[in-house]
């Protein structure tokens, strides 16, 4: 049967964390921080950094486990090394049909967005949405016809999309300092954030994880990795040193540009502009485009192995089909084109739920960020029996890493639920109603699931 090969490298692979986490987020969650602290500049910077620091920790315990484990799928691996192939098997299934999908396609959409800016088009418009399904298509394209020339493209895209963060960064810090404007918006808060304080620190914070997720989707190219048991582990730590010195530098750069009041309503694009005026200001924007196809490309990845991944175990429906590698191009195609086909699933749920006025009800729920939550809560059990299972391990790799990591998750829970909790969809058609979007995401999470474990068909002889 036909394998996959090893053909990327160390570059390749702290490309995919830092060309997978930098791309929309820091751009257009900016904006959502700033909105949630009520414009106070310090409050989002803690924000920013106790966000970074929870994705170090984390990614810091996967790469420790990355030196020891090693099959097809990272995270799968690290589950079923640890936990058995059972909950290996959930864990991918929700990757396939929550995680990756519902990232790729809010990506696409993102993407589609910053493309429409440099046009005018509205960001709810027909234009976008018809460009966001072509990106999709497109960059399912390039993963399932060429690898390797998705690997350049997500090395190339990692490169152009650090040119507009750096120059905010220096440029607007700067320019803010010299014209007062960042100091201005330091020093002033533009109204009391939602719950005070302390709500919109948590709500911050949540809108901080989008921005920041996206470096696990690394580990699904380890069975594709040159010395995956020393590159890997590299990459995860590097790479999340870089994404968040740059962001908070970032950060910093755009409140030089604009005032906070502006900015919350209008977002980063206008500081690109009064920075470096109309011309560099869409040069730059062009620049984010191509940064958010990178994204998009490298969660493409992750989603274009999904069912790859579980098939290999002997796990799953159709784990034949799904098992299969096209020899002329070494990619996994059948499992690609289901890849694609869930993510488009979820492209019509993420415009009918958040760029309408709610087609699901009570089910309107922000599909960019409570899968994230529930990735942090899958991972709680592997931390859990990796302090019981690795004995031959000194005290911090074995028990301080991983409780700080577990930490980390549970916070990580606790202030999307704070930060959700009770919160109205579309502000319960204007504080009409009640509704519960952290539990009615949680019901579609079962189902989908249970219908996981209606076709899950383990192989006897393997469970």
């Amino acid at each position: 049967m036909e394998k996959l090969t090893k053909k990327y490298g160390l570059p390749t692979a702290i490309c995919m964390v830092v060309g997978t986490v930098i791309g929309s987020g820091i751009f257009f969650k900016a904006q959502n921080v700033l909105s949630a602290t009520g414009g106070n500049m310090p409050l989002g910077i803690v924000a920013w950094v106790i966000t970074g620091l929870l994705m170090i920790i984390c990614s810091t315990q996967f790469a420790v486990m990355a030196t020891k484990y090693e099959k097809v799928s990272g995270v799968v691996d690290y589950a079923e090394a640890t936990c058995g192939k059972g909950y290996a098997y959930y864990i991918a299934w929700f990757l396939v049909h929550i995680y990756y999908p519902g990232m790729t396609s809010v990506l696409a959409w993102v993407s589609a967005r910053y493309f429409g800016v440099i046009f005018g088009w509205s960001m709810v418009g027909p234009e976008v949405m018809a460009l966001a399904g072509f990106f999709l298509i497109a960059s399912y394209t390039m993963n399932a016809i060429s690898p390797k020339l998705a690997g350049k493209f997500q090395v190339s895209a990692t490169v152009i999309k650090l040119i507009p963060i750096f120059l905010m960064a220096i440029v607007g810090t700067f320019a803010g300092l010299f014209n007062g404007t960042l100091t201005n918006n330091f020093s002033n808060v533009v109204t009391e954030a939602v719950g005070g304080t302390g709500g919109g620190l948590f709500a911050a914070i949540v809108a901080t994880v989008f921005a920041y997720e996206g470096w696990i989707v690394a580990t699904s190219i380890n069975a594709e990795l040159k010395n995956a048991k020393r590159n890997l582990p590299l990459a995860l730590i590097i790479g999340a040193f870089i994404v968040v010195v740059a962001y908070v530098f970032y950060y910093i750069g755009v409140a030089g540009g604009a005032s906070n009041e502006v900015l919350m309503k209008d977002g980063a694009t206008t500081a690109f502009k009064n920075i470096f005026g109309t011309i560099g200001g869409t040069v730059l924007n062009i620049c984010i485009v191509v940064s958010c196809l990178g994204t998009l490309n490298g969660l493409m990845v992750g989603a274009t192995r999904g069912m790859y991944a579980i098939a290999s175990r002997q796990e799953g429906p159709k784990q034949k089909m799904f098992n299969q590698v096209d020899p002329s191009t070494n990619m996994v195609t059948n499992s690609s084109i289901w890849g694609l086909f869930v993510c488009s699933i979820w492209l019509i749920y993420f415009y009918g739920a958040n760029l309408t006025n709610g087609w699901f009800g009570y089910f309107n729920f922000d599909s960019s960020e409570l899968p994230i939550i529930t990735i942090y809560a899958l991972y709680i059990p592997i931390f859990v029996v990796w302090m019981k299972k690795e004995k031959s391990l000194g005290v911090v790799k074995r028990f301080i890493l991983p409780i700080a990591a577990i930490l980390s998750c549970l916070f990580m829970i606790f202030a999307a639920i704070y930060a959700h909790g009770i919160t109205p969809y579309l502000q319960a058609k204007a504080n009409g109603s009640f509704s519960f979007p952290v539990l009615f995401y949680f019901i579609v999470f079962v189902v989908i699931m249970a219908i996981g474990f209606l076709l899950r068909k383990p192989l006897k002889n393997k469970e």
